[in-house]
């Protein structure tokens, strides 16, 4: 008789040049981080982080319990992507879950993603069987991370058009450059500085510090942060009962 079994993933985004974290020179894309498997099926290829859905754990626990162990990560921001549940996935798939299935099992991998900034990503634990890759180069993946991994990126470039979803990329205040270079990331195109600065001054997310950047050799640019009025990203009423 056939069953199935619960596995989580996370799929987390992060901002960086082709140099380390936190570096200035080269242009920045996103970047992701993979754990290389150790064990059949696809052992030696990577993966998205995840593990089994423990018998007293939450999903969001879950999530957050794994990554902590594989990456060292604690995301700002994390939210429920999606479940990945093919009839296909059963046998091979269970064993990205790290226990194997029995015959004819199926697993179900609740995806969920997550964004961190430098400072965040900096501190990630890398390694042998760790490491960061870009968004839009990544190896051959396990199982069906790629296609997980493709349809997270497109919730990204979808939810950036209309929250404040790139604070998690940020600090607390930035420039308008700043904010500009992760929508040019998130994107994956050039946006004119002009029309981005209309754009963005008459949705009123913004609000003007009254402070400007320090330590320039030019003009220095206006700090903004994100109004508070305006939620990070709509997750609807499972996403607000969450965080009570």
């Amino acid at each position: 008789m056939s069953g199935a079994s619960l596995a989580v993933s996370t799929v987390i985004f992060a901002l960086r040049s082709s140099g380390r974290f936190g570096e200035d020179g080269g242009e920045r894309g996103l970047w992701l981080p993979l754990v290389r498997r150790i064990r059949e099926p696809y052992e030696g290829r990577w993966a998205l982080p995840g593990g089994p859905l423990g018998e007293s754990e939450g999903l969001a626990e879950a999530a957050t319990s794994t990554l902590a162990k594989t990456t060292g990560l604690a995301p700002r921001y994390l939210e429920q992507l999606y479940a990945f549940g093919d009839p296909e996935r059963s046998g091979e798939q269970a064993g990205s879950a790290g226990k194997p299935a029995a015959s004819g099992d199926r697993v179900v991998s609740v995806v969920y993603w997550a964004l961190v900034g430098d400072d965040e990503a900096r501190a990630a634990r890398i390694g042998q069987n760790v490491r960061w890759f870009p968004a839009d180069d990544l190896p051959a993946l396990a199982f069906d991370h790629e296609l997980i991994v493709e349809y997270a990126l497109w919730r990204l470039r979808n939810k950036v058009e209309y929250s404040r979803i790139a604070s998690a990329f940020l600090g607390a205040t930035f420039t308008l450059a700043q904010l500009r270079e992760v929508y040019e990331a998130v994107l994956g195109r050039t946006l004119d500085p002009a029309n981005f600065r209309r754009q963005i001054e008459a949705s009123g997310v913004l609000e003007d510090t009254g402070e400007v950047l320090t330590g320039v050799r030019h003009r220095p640019p206006r700090l903004y942060r994100y109004n508070q009025a305006v939620d990070l990203a709509d997750q609807g009423p499972l996403g607000r009962l969450a965080q009570k």
